[in-house]
């Protein structure tokens, strides 16, 4: 290949992590250019030096080789002479990247949002009606268990922070396990996803259609406000990125599959990092905040509805600015 050729179809990538450094090193970037997100400038980086190689193999001009050279130069400093920087790379991530990825996804949100909270609802208000309906999802054994859990007049006790340790590992472990399955289930043309995105929601409208209809109200109530937003919202991005596996499998448009699927893979894998912050913040609250009765109800609802509130912000405004 010409060198002409060359640039012309590597131009719009080198513009790009050319603004990706300035915004780096604070420097005021180009505005015809989007910079890179933190995740994908390693890659970008290893790509850029290939570039790089290939341009002095073929004794390209020395301008290019300059250009070419310093933009490896200043990546280089960024990746490796200045590790306090990774911390921030990973929660420049967190506060603009991610919601910003949500947001590019707003369709896929909305699907996955009606897949889990329209059963819940739907399930919730039946099994209102008819309790019994319970008995069609779980056995009387685990039925009767988590009535013992949520029975109302059961004293306020300070449970061990041993005991609070071990429960915020189970939740963790519980929690980030819906997540992955959740994602991991996209391949299979997405329908491993929307399952379970419906069988949670089901799962979930059960049993709080039979608490409430057994007057267990503020027992359970309070426990899930604190945490709900965050593990409800985590579960609804999980099956974001699942359908995004799925759609790469049924639809790879002019790509092959494999690639396709590998591409969006590589996308999916970003924002269950950020599904899996949600659900270890969720797992933290459920641990040490949302099972200590002795927290008065109407804190708990307070923070309840401070937690949706934050999430509503997060997600739709956050990663505005770049950073």
């Amino acid at each position: 290949m010409k060198q002409r050729p060359f640039e012309q179809r590597y131009a719009a990538d080198w513009r790009a992590f050319a603004a990706t450094l300035d915004r780096l090193e604070r420097r005021k970037p180009d505005r015809n250019a989007a910079p890179l997100s933190m995740a994908e400038f390693p890659a970008a980086y290893r790509r850029l030096c290939q570039q790089l190689s290939i341009a002095r193999a073929r004794c390209y001009s020395g301008p290019l080789l300059d250009r070419l050279n310093q933009l490896a130069l200043r990546a280089h400093q960024q990746l490796y002479q200045a590790p306090r920087r990774r911390g921030r790379a990973a929660l420049d991530f967190l506060l603009a990247d991610f919601p910003r990825r949500v947001r590019a996804d707003a369709r896929l949100f909305w699907l996955c949002a009606a897949l889990f909270y329209l059963p819940l609802l739907g399930m919730g208000l039946a099994v209102h009606q008819s309790p019994e309906l319970i008995y069609s999802l779980l056995s009387p054994e685990t039925v009767a268990e988590i009535e013992e859990n949520y029975a109302p007049g059961q004293e306020a006790v300070d449970r061990a922070a041993a005991a609070d340790l071990a429960m915020f590992g189970y939740y963790i472990h519980n929690n980030i396990g819906i997540g992955f399955r959740t994602f991991a289930g996209g391949v299979l043309l997405g329908v491993g996803a929307a399952f379970m995105l419906v069988f949670n929601g089901v799962f979930i409208g059960a049993v709080s259609g039979y608490l409430t209809a057994r007057g267990y109200i503020e027992t359970f109530y309070t426990f899930v406000a604190g945490h709900g937003a965050f593990e409800l919202t985590g579960i609804v991005l999980a099956g974001v990125a699942g359908l995004k596996l799925g759609w790469a499998v049924a639809a790879p448009g002019r790509l092959g599959r494999a690639e396709a699927l590998r591409r969006a893979a590589a996308e999916g894998v970003r924002l269950i990092i950020g599904v899996a912050a949600l659900l270890v913040l969720a797992a933290f609250i459920e641990a040490f905040w949302s099972s200590n009765r002795a927290i008065p109800a109407a804190a708990k609802y307070a923070v309840g509805g401070a937690g949706w509130l934050l999430v509503i912000a997060y997600l739709g405004w956050a990663g505005r600015r770049a950073p």
